[in-house]
């Protein structure tokens, strides 16, 4: 049956999943939800988006995304509070990278209705699909591509918008050791390193299977040319804390303007750490290594939140972190989860009510 919701023209499905998914045990993004939503381009515009069931996608073998990868993606969260409450975190922020990521690759912008308007329909007929478990979520995968047909080299003259969710439990368990890659390289200086393309992440799993070939989880990236300076750490933004001070990268050409990591920023700032946002050299890492000062080590990505690192190796060395009571990671995640599912006060506006 066709509804309208929100102005959105809604087909639900007959016959829903949910009581077949064990919400006690979520595995990350492997199980979705009952619908999803759809726009398409076609003919220079964005035509009304529209939620469906969750459903199979038919594309002709000359679509140009098999081509020439034209291609971003979105992550972002939806979480239940105890009361029944629905909530996003910072939703125009993913919505702006979105554009921003569409732009580079020559893909037609989405309009903010289309995005945060179908979001919330989407989430108003699936929000049973919500768990309210600690640690868990609905992940939101947000994601365009050219369907348009032809050979050619050049971009697609008709797109697809997307958005599909998954209820997940939490992304890792346990803290991680990486790899300090010193030759291959996640983007370049006027690459697409800024924009969530899906190439960048496919170009990351060879050389990450290097490093879990050698033992190690994940790698962290450095400069694309003399690989002296930190980067990321695999799919997400890295911090450093030396001493009292935190330490995390500048945004640039190469590297992405995590949502996650402008909020830790301002949330340790908040709390009276000490931040800095500067170029930091491997050198600098393996000498605080070496004399005690380097704390802790860790990822910060929407999926996992806060990834704790254990240890890292570079150039044949292993390098241990010491085993903290209390530490900026589990205090800085408590602080933003808190936030995102409604456990706390929200001094910065970050929280986004939809039902």
């Amino acid at each position: 049956m066709s509804v309208l919701i929100n102005d959105i023209e809604v087909v639900k499905t007959e016959t829903s999943k949910i009581n077949d998914i064990d919400f006690d045990n979520l595995k990350f993004g492997q199980v979705y939800s009952d619908h999803m939503l759809v726009c398409d381009y076609e003919n220079g515009a964005w035509k009304a988006p529209k939620v469906m069931p969750y459903q199979n996608i038919s594309l002709e073998p000359s679509a140009k995304i098999f081509h020439y990868g034209q291609s971003v993606f979105e992550g972002m969260k939806a979480y239940k509070d105890a009361d029944g409450g629905v909530w996003l975190f910072r939703p125009m922020e993913n919505f702006n990278r979105l554009n921003i990521s569409s732009k580079r690759l020559a893909i037609p912008e989405i309009p903010e209705a289309y995005f945060l308007d179908g979001l919330k329909t989407l989430l108003e007929v699936d929000q049973d699909w919500i768990p309210q478990k600690e640690g868990s979520s609905l992940y939101i995968r947000p994601f365009v591509f050219a369907s348009g047909t032809g050979l050619h080299a050049s971009p697609a003259n008709a797109y697809k918008f997307i958005i599909c969710t998954a209820p997940s439990g939490s992304y890792f368990s346990g803290k991680v050791k990486v790899l300090i890659e010193t030759k291959y390289s996640r983007s370049a200086n006027g690459g697409v390193g800024y924009a969530k393309a899906g190439g960048n992440y496919a170009g990351q799993f060879y050389p990450t299977q290097l490093a879990i070939d050698k033992g190690y989880q994940q790698v962290i990236w450095t400069d694309d040319t003399s690989h002296e300076y930190i980067e990321e750490a695999g799919a997400m933004n890295v911090f450093i804390r030396i001493n009292d001070t935190l330490i995390t990268s500048p945004t640039s050409d190469r590297i992405l303007d995590g949502i996650t990591r402008k909020s830790l920023i301002d949330l340790a700032r908040s709390k009276g750490i000490n931040v800095e946002v500067r170029k930091i050299k491997v050198s600098e890492l393996v000498e605080a290594a070496e004399n005690g000062s380097l704390k802790e080590l860790f990822g910060a990505g929407t999926a996992a939140v806060i990834s704790p690192i254990a240890g890292f190796g570079y150039q044949g060395k292993d390098y241990e972190l010491p085993e903290l009571k209390e530490t900026y990671a589990s205090s800085l995640k408590k602080a933003i989860t808190d936030i995102q599912t409604n456990k706390a006060e929200d001094p910065f506006g970050w929280r986004y009510k939809v039902l």
